[in-house]
């Protein structure tokens, strides 16, 4: 494993150390998820960030790609298949991965930032969503205008309201649709989220009261320092703080129910990683490339996950799981 990001933060002690201090390994169990990361193209360029996604970026999945990746589901059959970017709306093609992937797996989720709903060219994707029977994991940083636009751009408060009414008109996030609309949110600073209890409660008072906007469950998450939020960090003299502060929140009970023990991620150019994270920092699937075409199965159990300081952000406070 390699450590090479907390060489630039000597302060924290690494994260494989803090495992071992706490007699614990990070090893893969036996896996359920395919997240299917189709690219970093966005229509926003948030602040925390971990992909850089971006309108500026180029990177997609291809037609090619997403076929290999259908195949390696059809040969797996994976518990839950969960799409993510940057912004899948914005992806040619993604209508073919969605209607393929759905019938492959008890439990589709498809993750958007809203604003791309509104997207020319995306406004029938919520409708296939609903055919589909997906899950929809929404990104939304605040009900408070100014905290969200600090976080995600000038307007991003009306686009991901009148997003959220289109998805509750569909019956997404209303009692008894069958249909989930779950909210992420992340701090818009250089500190921890707040009780994920206690957020849920008041930002559902907060939208119903002010948009009649209804939603399943919120989940709030610690920022990941990497990318575009480690760049802010390093720029405002914040990382060194923020990540002893993520050190300082370690929690070993996180460590049996993280996401990357259970779920493997395929790039948009079709190789593996064991989360999102370990993508962005551009760490294979236990530290080896490999390509989907090429895979016969899951990954095995067993096998040792890659780490380096960015992983206290899943471990801090109730997790990242």
């Amino acid at each position: 494993m390699t450590e090479s990001l907390a060489q630039s933060a000597p302060c924290i002690e690494a994260f494989s150390r803090a495992l071992e201090r706490c007699g614990l390994e990070l090893r893969r169990d036996r896996t359920t998820t395919l997240q299917v990361n189709v690219g970093v193209l966005c229509d926003l360029a948030c602040r925390h960030c971990h992909l850089e996604a971006g309108p500026s970026r180029t990177e997609i999945m291809t037609p090619e790609t997403m076929e290999e990746v259908i195949a390696y589901a059809s040969r797996c059959r994976f518990q839950t298949i969960d799409i993510t970017g940057g912004a899948p709306e914005l992806v040619p093609g993604i209508e073919r991965l969605v209607a393929a992937l759905a019938p492959l797996t008890p439990r589709l989720i498809v993750r958007t930032n809203l604003s791309a709903f509104l997207s020319p060219g995306a406004a029938h994707l919520p409708e296939l969503l609903r055919s589909a029977g997906a899950a929809i994991v929404a990104s939304f940083p605040s009900a408070n205008v100014g905290q969200a636009e600090a976080q995600r751009g000038h307007g991003i408060m009306e686009r991901s309201i009148s997003a959220l009414k289109l998805l509750n008109d569909l019956g997404y996030g209303r009692d008894g649709s069958g249909l989930e609309l779950d909210l992420v949110a992340n701090p818009t600073g250089a500190f921890l989220p707040p009780s994920q209890c206690e957020a849920e409660q008041k930002l559902r008072r907060d939208l119903e009261r002010k948009y009649g906007v209804v939603f399943s469950h919120l989940y709030t998450f610690a920022n990941v320092p990497l990318g575009r939020f480690r760049r802010w960090l390093e720029d405002s003299g914040n990382l060194g703080g923020y990540l002893r502060r993520l050190a300082g929140s370690f929690n070993p009970a996180t460590v049996p129910g993280l996401m990357c023990r259970t779920l493997v991620s395929v790039a948009w150019d079709g190789h593996l990683y064991d989360c999102d994270f370990n993508l962005a920092a551009g760490r294979g699937l236990g530290g080896e490339q490999r390509h989907v075409a090429d895979m016969a199965c899951p990954p095995p159990e067993g096998t040792l996950i890659p780490t380096d300081d960015y992983c206290y952000a899943c471990t801090a406070g109730s997790g990242f799981t």
